[in-house]
């Protein structure tokens, strides 16, 4: 079966405005701060980016959307948008890509200290998760984080994922990881 690209779009929860990254955005995160505070119409944070949103990482997203190098890949830029908090302003980051298993994607997410414990990473996956899996073929969802990383555990939790043990380096994993899984229920479209 052929996949085709998946097509980003924009994703709204209760208090989140999870705008997907173009190539204009990301490179605006790469090169000017204010044309990606400009973009997402919101305030960065002088603590931008989150852990794990490195350059390395970042110059990656920047490749495969430039090239469309992976069907699945999509992140999206997590813009807190809740009236009771006042502005608009850039709280993490995460999104989906291809992984080597057929029917998996993989997941991944970042948030600024200052925004961990206020649940938005919560909030924003399980939108991201049932996004993930309305696309064609996918059946599972693999995160991994490490055992130290309380928090990102909690969130996977609390969206479902279970835990099925160690990350091994030869399967593609960063040592001294775990991993997570998240089956599609059974019956879903």
């Amino acid at each position: 079966m052929a996949v085709t690209t998946m097509n980003p779009f924009r994703i709204r929860t209760e208090r989140l405005d999870l705008i997907p990254a173009t190539l204009e955005i990301l490179e605006a995160d790469r090169d000017d701060r204010q044309n990606l505070a400009r973009l997402l119409s919101a305030s960065i944070p002088g603590s931008w980016p989150p852990p794990l949103l490195d350059e390395r990482t970042l110059a990656e997203f920047i490749r495969m959307t430039a090239e469309n190098a992976d069907p699945f890949f999509i992140t999206w830029y997590w813009v807190r948008d809740d009236p009771a908090e006042g502005e608009r302003v850039l709280v993490g980051s995460g999104g989906i890509a291809s992984a080597p298993a057929p029917g998996t994607v993989l997941i991944g997410y970042s948030v600024l200290g200052e925004f961990q414990r206020h649940g938005y990473a919560t909030e924003a996956v399980r939108r991201i998760v049932a996004a993930a899996f309305a696309l064609p073929g996918v059946r599972r969802i693999v995160a991994t984080t490490y055992p130290e990383l309380v928090g990102s555990i909690r969130v996977l939790e609390k969206n479902g994922f279970a835990c099925v043990g160690e990350g091994h380096p030869g399967e593609g994993f960063e040592e001294g990881t775990v991993v997570y899984v998240l089956e599609k229920p059974d019956g879903s479209a």
